[in-house]
């Protein structure tokens, strides 16, 4: 019950009361079993896929989809630099510096680049650097039929072989993302992939920026992911790249880390 003051004739003051009644609310409707099991369980399981899915194809420990490493074994001060979308105009001048600095990497070449530069790619491992299959025109597996993935990790082994007389071991996806046919594929080439557990992102970002995530994040067994290339373009600008890796080396160096290539027959994975 409410009450009201009210003024009434010849300033009179009263009180009337008004009855209170409560506002009737609808029922909440309780969840139907039907509804949750026919509607919400695939929602749900559509989730579970998709986060393994995921994690299968870009997660750098993941093994799902075939044998992969993204760092070096055991309790090592080695480092690995790794070059990925050569071999193009620029990787000439990659080697050159790292041989100045005495400093052995592992290149991660496309076919469709080596057939357009094979004294390059012939160069790489003249120098005495690892070389390793990126698939012929870098593209995303995940999105690739099992016939294109095959036919991508092929021709490069073909492109390859033909250019250098070296038959790869190594084998990084491009842009680190798997596709479940890697899992027979791999094996059936003598193939063992390889992602990282630092990556530049020198294709956005320049000389200061690269040395600064560098130096920040590379610890004794970090495989370090940079770019001699831009995909399967003709032509590429890499400089910057450059100008970090020759500023981060000898401070790497006197941490007391020692770089590596990738060699999979000379150590224990």
């Amino acid at each position: 019950m409410y009450h009201y003051r009210t003024a009434c004739p010849k300033g009179i003051v009263g009180r009337i009361s008004v009855p209170h009644h409560p506002v009737q609310r609808p029922a909440r409707p309780q969840p139907d079993r039907t509804t949750l099991a026919f509607v919400w369980a695939p929602v749900l399981a559509s989730a579970a896929v998709a986060g393994y899915a995921a994690y299968a194809a870009a997660w750098p420990s993941s093994q799902r989809w075939g044998p992969s490493m993204h760092a070096l074994p055991g309790r090592t001060r080695d480092i690995a630099l790794t070059f990925d979308d050569g071999p193009s105009n620029e990787t000439a001048r990659f080697i050159d510096a790292l041989q100045r600095l005495d400093v052995p990497a592992t290149f991660f070449v496309c076919g469709r680049n080596v057939q357009r530069r094979p004294e390059v790619a012939r160069l790489i491992v003249e120098a005495g650097h690892a070389i390793g299959n990126h698939t012929f025109s870098h593209p995303c597996l995940p999105l690739c039929s099992r016939a294109r993935v095959s036919d991508e990790v092929t021709r490069t082994q073909d492109a390859i072989g033909s250019a250098t007389g070296e038959t790869p071991t190594l084998f990084r996806p491009p842009f680190g993302l798997r596709s479940p046919a890697l899992r027979a594929l791999l094996p059936a080439h003598g193939l063992r992939g390889i992602h990282w557990s630092v990556i530049g992102k020198d294709w956005k970002r320049n000389a200061d920026q690269i040395s600064g995530r560098l130096l920040r994040r590379t610890t004794a067994g970090s495989i370090v992911c940079l770019h001699d290339g831009d995909r399967t373009s003709a032509v590429a600008d890499r400089s910057q790249t450059l100008a970090a890796v020759l500023r981060v080396v000898p401070i790497l160096r006197d941490r007391g880390l020692r770089f590596v290539k990738l060699d999979p027959e000379g150590t224990e994975w």
